[in-house]
């Protein structure tokens, strides 16, 4: 294992969707501006996670919800009790995801840099 990385551990308001993964220390974050990104207002990971690295896992069967729109390639999930967005697979990368930073532990997303990505123009 690459000693830079650190397991993040992440969940949605109630804790009936957990996840985790490992990166090296997240210093950013990553904005966009599409029609769904700009109302959710949540800051994501700058960089994508594969499906094989990131774990799953749920609470209760059935409680992760899902929300596709327009080519529906990009899949927006969601917790099915609380409502709370945790994480996508992205447009750009398929299949891969990024995360909600909003729900990781001991991330402050609100002091985070953030670039901005123009899914507008997309």
């Amino acid at each position: 294992m690459n000693t830079d990385m650190k397991r993040y551990n992440g969940s949605c308001h109630c804790g009936n969707v957990k996840f985790s993964f490992e990166h090296e220390e997240i210093k950013s974050g990553l904005r966009c501006n599409c029609s769904i990104c700009i109302r959710k207002g949540a800051l994501m990971t700058s960089f994508v996670i594969p499906p094989e690295d990131l774990t799953i896992t749920l609470k209760e069967e059935n409680s992760l919800g899902l929300y596709e729109f327009d080519s529906k390639i990009a899949h927006y999930y969601f917790c099915k009790k609380c409502g709370i967005y945790t994480f996508n697979q992205t447009s750009r990368f398929i299949d891969q995801y990024r995360v909600n930073l909003g729900c990781v532990d001991g991330i402050d997303s609100l002091v985070l840099e953030a670039e901005v990505f123009d899914g507008k123009a997309l």
